[in-house]
């Protein structure tokens, strides 16, 4: 076992691609109140990454800000379908794919029986924010469907 760096790693680039998918996001947008709901996901999706990152440290890791390669390679491919489909409806509906996708992997962490007690905690923090923006994810793509 790493002490749980690996999962976190996984997480915080995860995490990371998420903030940067919710500022494309709203980049794209036009509804304005659609800017500010994703602009302030963006950054409460921030906040989990410094939290992620700070038990990363804790546990002896390096911090980890840019996300992963495959999620640059799926920011890249989306903005280009993004470029044929109406702004709103399209924002709305990657965010909330991206939502399912972070969800499922927090959840995987969750799961597993390895991890020490306070990297959990803070994996379960973490988790109820990621749960709360896919919640809002869900609200958005019915809103702008």
């Amino acid at each position: 076992m790493d002490n749980g760096l690996s999962i976190l790693g996984t997480l915080t680039d995860t995490a990371a691609d998420s903030a940067l998918g919710y500022e494309t996001a709203a980049e794209k947008a036009r509804n304005p109140g659609l800017k500010q709901t994703l602009r302030e996901q963006a950054t409460k999706r921030r906040e989990t990454v410094r939290m992620l990152n700070d038990e990363i440290v804790r546990l002896g890791g390096d911090r980890r800000e840019k996300g992963s390669t495959l999620g640059a390679a799926h920011r890249a491919f989306t903005s280009l379908a993004d470029a044929f489909q109406d702004s709103d409806k399209a924002a709305a509906e990657r965010v909330e794919e991206g939502e399912d996708y972070i969800a499922k992997k927090f959840q995987e962490a969750l799961e597993r029986s390895d991890l020490a007690p306070e990297t959990r905690s803070v994996v379960e923090r973490a988790h109820a924010e990621i749960s709360a923006g896919e919640r809002l994810a869900d609200r958005l793509e019915k809103q702008f469907d």
